[in-house]
């Protein structure tokens, strides 16, 4: 079904065009939130999140660009608050325990290639990782990039840049296993 139709019976309430563009566009927004949180629990929360702001505010989607980006755009707010949220409890997690603890705690081997990538990842400033992976990992434009996170799709390519720079720097004693 044409998509501006089921937007269209949306705004009017009806239950089920909001479970077909649901359907539509729910594992976009999942495997986003999964791969910037790596946590399957805050994934579905914050992609049920997504679907609840979008449907709250439906009436306010003009149409000037694809549902789909306009979706994008309110879970990207989503993932990036709760991620900031996320963060601060941690923070204040780290404070009240040992925190000694923690530093003296022995280090193990070097991890495979995998898990120091996902580290690398993770270790990324947000701004920058949700570039990365919305463009390196779930195929997105700078485009829609831009769209959804609000910034100029120059903005988009620099964070990117910058981005890739911090990864290959953080996998810099791997380099010689890539080469053939």
């Amino acid at each position: 079904m044409d998509e501006e139709l089921l937007v269209a019976r949306a705004k009017r309430g009806d239950a089920a065009a909001e479970r077909q563009l649901y359907d539509n566009h729910v594992d976009r927004i999942y495997r986003l939130a999964y791969r910037m949180t790596g946590d399957d629990d805050q994934a579905q929360e914050f992609t049920q999140e997504t679907f609840i702001r979008a449907y709250e505010r439906i009436d306010q989607f003009r149409g000037e660009s694809a549902f789909g980006t306009w979706l994008n755009s309110i879970g990207t707010s989503v993932i990036y608050n709760g991620l900031r949220k996320v963060t601060r409890f941690r923070q204040r997690e780290y404070e009240y325990d040992e925190v000694g603890a923690i530093a003296a705690s022995d280090r193990h081997a070097e991890p495979d290639l995998k898990e120091k990538l996902t580290l690398a990842i993770d270790g990324l400033p947000v701004k920058y990782r949700m570039v990365f992976v919305m463009h390196d990992v779930e195929g997105y434009t700078h485009e829609e990039i831009g769209s959804a996170l609000e910034m100029p799709v120059g903005t988009s390519k620099a964070q990117l840049s910058r981005a890739r720079a911090r990864l290959r720097e953080s996998l810099a004693e791997f380099a010689g296993e890539w080469a053939s």
